[in-house]
């Protein structure tokens, strides 16, 4: 999984999804993760700092914890996302401390970036 010595500290995340290949697509086309495939069940992601996984064993289930992203330009991240292919669910607002918009990936998973400028 992610790195030892971090305890108590989210480790990674992991994603049942129908489509490997799209949602690979979709979170790098949004948010520029690599990834490191598996087997044709699972593909690893990181975003440069956590990593998580992609895997088609198991069931989709919509919902579940809310994973929030940060971004410092907010508007561009949306646009992004917008482009890679998701639906946005809340579009950007404020709340104390920053802002944030909320979306639905292709496979139902609803998301959320903030950020404090």
């Amino acid at each position: 999984m992610g790195q030892r010595g971090n305890d108590r500290q989210i480790d990674n995340i992991e994603f049942v999804v129908a489509d490997i290949a799209r949602s690979r697509a979709f979170y790098g086309a949004a948010f520029g993760w690599s990834f490191t495939d598996y087997g044709p069940e699972y593909c690893e992601f990181t975003d440069g700092r956590l990593t998580g996984g992609l895997t088609t064993m198991g069931e989709i289930r919509n919902g579940g914890p809310l994973v929030i992203l940060y971004a410092d330009d907010l508007a561009d991240a949306q646009a992004k996302v917008e482009k890679a292919g998701a639906t946005i669910s809340q579009p950007i607002f404020s709340f104390p401390g920053g802002r944030r918009f909320q979306f639905l990936d292709p496979d139902g998973y609803e998301l959320a970036v903030w950020s404090d400028k």
